[in-house]
């Protein structure tokens, strides 16, 4: 088995203790390798990195993968590409992370330490949560969403594919019939306190947040 993470820049680098130590509760003895083009050098933190090229011409078994870069339609297009030549999505989840009851969650994700994911959720693929994020109850997260770290995701919420929600962002909590909704691709600056609908592809900043004005 050939285990690879994509990308080893900074969250890259923050992932993999916690991918080896989650692939070591599984009970599987492998060592992780880096997966990067952009490196030169044989090792990052002591890690090996091979090449896309080199991590898809190993026969020895099965492979398997996850994603730690943060543009999200990159991440799509790694994955889409992994998944081509045969290699298998693994989630990656922090022993001092909590997932509770009747949650539905997609392939690659990451939770990190502190997230917190309650109850009744349905997240899609290759989901990133940063330290100490949650999501609450009755939400819906699509595919290749970010959370910076201490998002606050209250329930009933439904984010779209490709959102990124800010470091230390508030989701002011929706109603089963009128979720609060973070349209496909938005961006959530820091520290924003979001108490509307926020449409696709906006940017919106503040407390209340509101939509970026550019200069």
């Amino acid at each position: 088995m050939l285990i690879g993470l994509v990308g080893c820049g900074g969250f890259g680098r923050e992932i993999m203790p916690l991918f080896k130590d989650f692939i070591l509760s599984m009970g599987a003895n492998v060592t992780p390798v880096f997966v990067d083009d952009n490196i030169s050098t044989g090792f990052v933190n002591g890690y090996r990195v091979v090449s896309e090229e080199e991590f898809a011409s190993h026969e020895d078994g099965d492979k398997r993968f996850n994603v730690a870069i943060g543009d999200s339609r990159s991440r799509q297009k790694v994955a889409e590409r992994m998944i081509e030549i045969g290699a298998v999505p693994l989630h990656i989840r922090s022993n001092m992370s909590a997932v509770y009851d009747l949650n539905l969650i997609g392939d690659g994700s990451i939770i990190c330490a502190g997230s917190v994911i309650t109850s009744n959720a349905t997240i899609g693929r290759f989901f990133h949560s940063n330290l100490h994020s949650y999501v609450a109850h009755d939400c819906v997260i699509g595919d290749f969403v970010t959370f910076a770290p201490r998002v606050s995701c209250n329930g009933n919420v439904i984010i779209e594919d490709h959102a990124y929600i800010g470091t230390g962002a508030i989701l002011k909590q929706g109603t089963p019939s009128k979720p609060l909704r973070i349209g496909k691709g938005a961006i959530i600056g820091m520290g924003a306190v979001v108490t509307k609908d926020v449409p696709a592809g906006e940017t919106w900043i503040g407390n209340p947040a509101r939509p970026m004005v550019k200069a």
